[in-house]
């Protein structure tokens, strides 16, 4: 792997990662979340569901050669279908932006190019498959590292949240890896199918846990 894609997957790379707790404080205020065991379920269902809809699409974005405005404008709505809550959408355009100001600064490309000019800004998992293409990586790279910023929002979180180990809960993210790895196998086919055929995986909890979120006062995570 190149030092590219090794910022890429570095959670101190600036674009707003630490700002996300893929859900996990609203699952540790309802008690669905609140130890070691159910983070790691929690992990596990939301990488078999929206995580394997971003690997999806940062694989099939990072096979694109000069795409047009309007195709990666299709590839935009065609993620959008797939997060039913308002909040979700806006937090994801907004991680897509801030990744693509620290990212643009580093590489270009063509379909970077066209991204910047989005009035309404990309999705993150778009402007992530884009920049993995651009830092000289692959489909196979571009759903790993999606999936591996998911699995290190989510247990960073809890940590952060619950004061749990931080060494266990490395443990919890490395055994829940061998999954990932299993999963990113279908990278290929990702990258080559049509869009509306890529995975439309999601959970109504999810969903109804961020729209609750986005309503409180105070919080620690962005989403």
């Amino acid at each position: 792997m190149n030092s590219g894609l090794m910022m890429l997957i570095d959670g101190r790379f600036p674009a707003g990662g630490h700002t996300n707790s893929a859900g996990v404080e609203a699952a540790v205020r309802i008690g669905d979340v609140v130890d070691d065991a159910t983070l790691e379920r929690y992990l596990l269902g939301r990488l078999e569901t929206t995580g394997l809809v971003d690997a999806a699409f940062a694989a099939h974005t990072c096979a694109l050669v000069d795409p047009t405005e309007e195709e990666l404008a299709e590839i935009d709505d065609e993620l959008t279908a797939r997060i039913p809550s308002p909040a979700l959408r806006d937090a994801s355009r907004r991680f897509g932006r801030q990744l693509m100001r620290a990212g643009s600064g580093i590489w270009s490309s063509p379909t970077l190019e066209v991204l910047a000019t989005s009035d309404r800004g990309t999705h993150q998992p778009v402007v992530l498959g884009a920049l993995v293409a651009a830092a000289g990586g692959t489909p196979h790279d571009a759903a790993s590292i999606a999936l591996h910023h998911l699995g290190t929002a989510v247990t960073t979180a809890g940590v952060r949240l619950l004061g749990l180990d931080p060494l266990s809960v490395a443990a919890l993210h490395a055994r829940v890896g061998r999954w990932v790895d299993t999963s990113c196998a279908e990278a290929d086919v990702w990258a080559a199918a049509p869009m509306a055929e890529l995975p439309a995986t999601g959970g109504s909890l999810t969903d109804i846990l961020a729209e609750d979120h986005a309503g409180w006062d105070a919080r620690l995570f962005v989403a």
